[in-house]
């Protein structure tokens, strides 16, 4: 089948029915992220600085060393968004590639993907998942592509304290850039999801955009429509009502 278009989604109050992946972790630990969230908003630390705050803010809630296996349970039950399975594959069956496109921590978004298992084998590339995933899925690949951010791991499962960045907050359109390159895809072959100002370049890189569940106003105003209700089927309504026009 020919690749039909390209749908984008934000993950944290999109696909994540929670205020974001990294708050699910802080509840369970009874922490708060607030000293670092301000000094960013005030411009007094950059994206990867706050990454490596709020790691070592998880580490200082546990005894002893912080390993991957605790990140990986404490996101296992993460609450997911009413109608994102049938969305995703409703998309994937009429031909269109996925993306998710996050600065929420990436086992959430690995066990999305890991629900969508391709007919290849695993292999290293650019927007995939990572081994252990994939054992989970019999050494399976993802139809899905997946960016995000969250931490790194040494091969005896400490966690360092750089983290992971791999999506700027304010620049996901690079991604969609890219990824539409690589796929062939146009902007007006693309469609994307989001609820925050964080989403606004995602959305001015698409011929179809969509406010989920927004967060405030900000990014209503560069979305195509605004959907209030949390539920991904209507999402994925619209969505082909845009592709069949």
């Amino acid at each position: 089948m020919s690749i039909r278009g390209l749908v984008c989604f934000d993950m944290d109050r999109v696909l994540i029915d929670h205020l974001s992946t990294w708050q699910w972790v802080y509840d369970k630990l009874g922490i708060s992220n607030e000293e670092a969230f301000n000094l960013y908003n005030q411009g007094l630390l950059n994206e990867w600085d706050w990454i490596i705050l709020d790691i070592a803010l998880i580490r200082s809630a546990v005894a002893g060393e912080l390993l991957d296996e605790d990140l990986r349970g404490w996101l296992q039950d993460c609450p997911r968004m009413e109608g994102w399975r049938e969305s995703i594959q409703s998309l994937l069956d009429d031909g269109h590639e996925v993306a998710i496109i996050s600065g929420g921590m990436q086992h959430s978004a690995r066990m999305i993907a890991a629900e969508f298992p391709s007919s290849l084998k695993w292999r290293r590339r650019w927007g995939g998942i990572d081994r252990n995933t994939a054992a989970t899925m019999g050494g399976q690949d993802s139809r899905l592509h997946v960016f995000c951010n969250g931490w790194t791991s040494t091969p005896e499962g400490l966690i360092p304290d750089t983290g992971r960045y791999q999506v700027q907050m304010h620049a996901k359109g690079a991604i969609v850039k890219m990824l539409q390159r690589r796929l062939g895809i146009d902007k007006e072959q693309t469609a994307s999801v989001g609820d925050s100002a964080g989403d606004i370049d995602m959305f001015h890189e698409s011929g179809f955009s969509v406010s989920f569940n927004p967060w405030d106003e900000r990014p209503q105003e560069h979305s195509t429509i605004t959907i209030e209700e949390k539920n991904l089927n209507i999402v994925l309504s619209e969505i082909r009502r845009y592709f069949r026009e």
